[in-house]
């Protein structure tokens, strides 16, 4: 446990970091999205815009109009983007060795937490054995990315633990 551990810089710091981590990952998933087989690629919606749908159907009983829908969907990514960057900064006040691998290990588990489990298991995507391995690789190079930058935003902000 770290000695004088301070919740509230490591809320502030993680949050931000998420959102920078955000957009990060965003971009090299532009890029990187390039490099997937047309095979591979769904035709349908991000499980993001769906997430936003199934928000939006929940509260007014409609689905995200049209205009909207790239929006919403970049909006829940950063919105979640800055929940785990919030609930990370917490995390390594208290407990450093949660940085493991420059963030590395935390953008791992995201991707196991999120794409592997609750994409699927909310109905926002298919499940790992009907996902292609190149969006598997996709998705934990993409969160790794996220690990990488989120701890090195939250170090900038709050200082190494």
């Amino acid at each position: 446990m770290a000695s004088n551990p301070r919740p509230l810089i490591g809320l502030l710091a993680g949050v931000t970091a998420g959102l920078v981590a955000s957009a990060a990952m965003a971009a090299f998933q532009h890029q990187a999205g390039k490099l997937i087989p047309k095979g591979d690629q769904s035709d349908g919606d991000p499980a993001t815009v769906k997430a936003a749908d199934a928000v939006v159907e929940a509260t007014t009983g409609e689905k995200v109009s049209e205009p909207y829908r790239e929006a919403s969907g970049q909006a829940v990514h950063y919105i979640v983007g800055g929940v785990l960057g919030g609930i990370y900064g917490v995390i390594t006040e208290y407990r450093p060795e949660a940085a493991s691998g420059f963030g590395g290990a935390y953008g791992v588990v995201t991707s196991a937490l999120l794409d592997e489990g609750a994409v699927p298991a909310l109905g926002l995507g298919n499940g790992p054995a009907e996902t292609p391995a190149a969006i598997h690789a996709y998705g934990a190079a993409s969160h790794l990315v996220f690990g990488w930058v989120l701890e090195g935003v939250r170090r900038i902000i709050a200082g190494a633990r």
